[in-house]
């Protein structure tokens, strides 16, 4: 399949002040600093290399992810956002998000973002009470993120910020004041995540030992319908499971992602999939920083993995990241990028169970479906194949 529609640049900063002991993202300390110079020099040397895997493209997103990209200086930021503008086209509404900690001192270089290009911040405060941000390893305080916030709606017209909930010795109540005051500070976008211990962590090794408990899975999914409900009746539903916004204002970038669309990778730990005449390709690059740069340095890009999908790996994917969209997958996109479409007895089935339901030309999750969503994946995926799995679903739900 031939490229079209939206084209998306992903640039991935490892670097953090300090690491979260939930964080299972590639972010790495480097106490003794790093070279800046050099590491933005191997960018646009990767970026190059991706414009020759991926001419022609029109860029619609970028996206600086981390680690913490506001740990990068401002110029630093406008050096590769004019990179990427010398190496494709841009189109005239693009979106530019950088993901920020919400401290004073990175607040401070929020106007020299914006002069490089930005137009988009995202904020990680992860929570609106000092106690549990100490909990979460966070080095900023509650008062730090409300400044913060205020900065930022004070400097660029598009922003949004990330909580954490379903913590350790969070009550409902709790729950509830703090999503209140976030959506009386909230613009257009809310991200709010439900905590989830993830293997190789120290929250992983707490919780192992009886030193950490995260509510059971039904106060959790408590936790899930307070959320749903308040941000619903604050104008900002759900778009897609963890991302809240107002019409017209989800995050373009991730609904690339979602939608399944294309998208360069760029940087340690970054991947990427590229459409060309073949079909359509998995990109990563080396996760370690040092060995990435140099890599990049001896042969001009950092990729370790550039496979080709097959049309059922294409299906799952789209199946997985379009189902966590509230519009649903695109069953004709579906059957355009991988030619199969859910068997028909599947998508009855499920229906019938309540699991999923069927628009115009979508298929979307239900309220009762999306705490199942890997079991419908899985559901759907193999009726690609005929082979009917409705009973892990009922597994899954019990």
């Amino acid at each position: 399949m031939t490229p079209s529609g939206a084209f998306g640049v992903y640039l991935h900063w490892p670097f953090c002040a300090s690491k979260c002991p939930y964080c299972d993202f590639n972010s790495h300390v480097r106490a003794g600093g790093i070279d800046e110079a050099r590491f933005v020099a191997a960018y646009r040397r990767e970026l190059q290399h991706w414009a020759e895997l991926a001419p022609g493209r029109t860029v619609g997103s970028i996206f600086f992810g981390g680690g913490t990209p506001s740990l990068m200086s401002p110029a630093a930021v406008g050096a590769l956002l004019e990179e990427i503008a010398a190496l494709w086209r841009i189109d005239a509404g693009v979106e530019v998000t950088l993901e920020a900690n919400p401290s004073s001192v990175e607040a401070a270089r929020f106007g020299g973002y914006r002069s490089a290009g930005v137009n988009r911040v995202s904020l990680g405060v992860q929570s609106l009470a000092d106690t549990a941000l100490r909990a979460l390893g966070r080095l900023h305080t509650a008062a730090e993120a409300v400044a913060a916030i205020e900065v930022t709606r004070r400097t660029f017209a598009r922003f949004s910020f990330d909580l954490i909930y379903a913590r350790p010795q969070q009550t409902l109540s709790d729950w509830r004041a703090e999503l209140g005051q976030a959506l009386d500070l909230a613009g257009q976008h809310l991200s709010l995540y439900q905590l989830t211990i993830e293997a190789g962590t120290p929250f992983a090794a707490l919780n192992a030992a009886g030193k950490l408990a995260i509510p059971e899975e039904a106060r959790a999914a408590e936790f899930y319908e307070l959320t749903q409900t308040a941000t619903a009746a604050a104008g900002l539903p759900a778009y897609e499971i963890s991302n809240h916004a107002r019409a017209g204002e989800a995050c373009r970038h991730n609904l690339l992602y979602w939608r399944y669309g294309e998208y360069a990778g760029i940087g340690a730990g970054a991947h990427g999939r590229l459409v060309g005449s073949t079909g359509r390709w998995a990109t990563s690059t080396e996760r370690q920083p040092e060995r990435w740069l140099a890599a990049v340095e001896a042969n001009g890009h950092g990729l370790v993995e550039a496979s080709a999908l097959t049309l059922d790996e294409q299906a799952d994917e789209a199946l997985l990241m379009g189902l966590r969209l509230s519009e649903g997958v695109d069953l004709e996109r579906l059957r355009t990028i991988a030619g199969v479409c859910p068997g028909q007895e599947a998508i009855e089935r499920l229906i019938a169970r309540g699991l999923i339901e069927r628009g115009a030309h979508h298929l979307r999750a239900t309220a009762m479906g999306r705490p199942v969503l890997n079991a419908l994946v899985v559901e759907l995926a193999r009726s690609l194949q005929g082979i009917s799995v409705v009973e892990e679903v009922e597994e899954a739900r019990n």
